[in-house]
């Protein structure tokens, strides 16, 4: 199964172009893609859009970041962005076919390499912290360079997560780390008066009280005062909103906003919740714009055959007189089913008037249901590629009795952990469906009870999977382990 991740590193750097030219180009490496560069004098700062495969995008960081290291003096660097580091943060962002998981497993291997290599002291961050103050990348920015150069080698709290407990003479230190999208986003004022900003991004950003998964500051930029923010989950607050909140707080000291900025790369659904939030439209839904069902049209998604011609293609593959796709590929499928309902159902009923209290409720189980979706999509293939290494596992035991026992027990156990993490994932959305009964659209209840049977489906079939691989392994602990995260299922 493919892998893609996104990869947005923050370079201290946003004046000299030959410099930045420099660290995109050593970040060049087969399977990755260069999707956005962004250069802000003010801030004196780039930030770099990457997606490519698991394995070639790390190293494509790792380089970035010693390029960083070659090229940048950040006793020299002045800016208004807060910096720590020449490459100052490199999060890793799952797109598709990789879990968070999966990033921080990255997020942990670039942040050894850079060390390594380079001498750069890492710090984790987000979802690849090792402690929870250390989450928050504030936390571990606080004092910036200077702060941090003066502290590392007699504050505990300020010990790197990966090198010694000194900061590099002129690259810093860099924060690496794995997360959801985040949307960076910055709205300009009417007013060089940049106190103006820093009161409204205090009342906004959630560590003061303000919006949750928002991130503010404010700076002067271009003359003007700039509400700097980053947002963390835009499906729970979205950007629509956001916007409304800085222009509601603006009015209170008489200015406004003049315009607003994206700096990198934005989701377009992100984009299509402000359409339908701003112009009001009924019963709005992504298919229908133009670009949107063309592509589905192109892609094969939508036929003149219908609904059926999208699933009659995986239907007939289970019905084939091959090993794959079986039962846990189906169990997958229903799962993500289930969960493409409960989420339709959710989406159906939010921004409705009559269910406009329940709007957070119905916001989170949005923003979870997305996630569980994607991974049991994801599954359906997973599933049968795990049986497939199995088969060729039992091959090279044939050949090499001696070596191929491990082979086959290492298959086995993968075999065995996807579907148990689409029985666990398939638990979750049956959980979320039935928590949507009563807050939801009535007449959609048929809709629900589908989403629910469709993961019981999807828990048992992979869990008959999950007990057909146990059979035949030999580790023991790791059987022992299975069978305790079974059992929680059944609660």
């Amino acid at each position: 199964m493919s892998t893609l991740v996104e990869c947005v590193p923050n370079f201290s750097e946003g004046r000299d172009k030959a410099k930045v030219d420099a660290i995109v180009d050593a970040m060049k490496v087969d399977g990755v893609y260069l999707l956005d560069r962004e250069m802000d004098a003010d801030h004196n700062r780039s930030v770099i859009t990457l997606v490519g495969e698991r394995e070639a995008i790390q190293e494509a960081a790792i380089r970035g970041v010693g390029k960083a290291a070659e090229l940048i003096d950040l006793n020299l660097h002045k800016g208004a962005h807060p910096r720590m580091g020449a490459a100052d943060v490199v999060p890793f962002i799952p797109i598709d076919g990789v879990t968070i998981e999966d990033c921080v497993a990255m997020a942990r291997h670039v942040g050894e390499e850079i060390w390594k290599r380079y001498q750069v002291p890492v710090y984790l961050y987000e979802a690849a912290a090792a402690t929870p103050e250390r989450q928050n990348l504030e936390n571990i920015r606080r004092g910036q360079f200077e702060g941090i150069r003066a502290e590392i080698a007699t504050n505990a709290a300020r010990k790197p997560d990966f090198g010694e407990a000194r900061v590099h003479a002129t690259a810093g230190a860099t924060v690496v780390g794995a997360r959801k999208f985040l949307i960076a986003y910055n709205v300009f004022l009417n007013t060089p008066d940049v106190e103006i900003a820093k009161k409204i991004a205090k009342a906004v950003r959630f560590s003061s009280g303000g919006m949750r998964f928002v991130k503010g500051a404010g700076f002067l930029v271009r003359g003007l005062a700039q509400v700097s923010m980053n947002l963390t989950d835009f499906e729970q607050t979205p950007v629509h909103r956001v916007f409304e909140v800085v222009k509601r707080e603006a009015a209170r000291y008489g200015v406004a906003p003049v315009s607003s900025e994206i700096v990198g790369l934005i989701p377009k659904e992100a984009l299509e919740q402000a359409a339908e939030w701003f112009l009001q439209v009924e019963n709005f839904d992504s298919s229908l714009i133009l670009e949107n069902r063309l592509a589905a049209v192109m892609s094969g998604k939508v036929t003149a055959g219908g609904l059926r011609a999208g699933v009659e293609p995986f239907i007939e593959q289970l019905a084939a007189p091959t090993a794959t796709p079986g039962g846990g590929s189906a169990a997958a499928a229903a799962g993500a089913m289930a969960a493409g309902l409960a989420t339709m159902v959710a989406r159906m009923s939010r921004g409705k008037k009559a269910y406009l209290q329940h709007e957070a409720q119905l916001s989170a189980a949005i923003a979870q249901l997305g996630p569980l979706r994607e991974e049991l999509k994801g599954a359906v293939d997973a599933d049968a590629e795990s049986y497939d290494a199995v088969m060729k596992a039992y091959k090279a035991a044939k050949a090499d009795p001696d070596g191929g026992a491990a082979l086959v027990d290492a298959a086995l156990k993968l075999a065995t952990g996807i579907p148990l993490r689409v029985a666990e994932k398939a638990y979750e959305v049956a959980r979320i469906a039935q928590s949507l009964e009563s807050v939801t659209n009535p007449n959609m209840k048929s809709d629900l009870t589908t989403a629910q049977a469709l993961a019981r489906a999807a828990i048992t079939g992979a869990l008959a999977n999950v007990e057909i691989n146990l059979a035949s392994l030999k580790d023991g602990d790791f059987a022992a382990e299975v069978r305790k995260r079974v059992a929680i299922l059944g609660d």
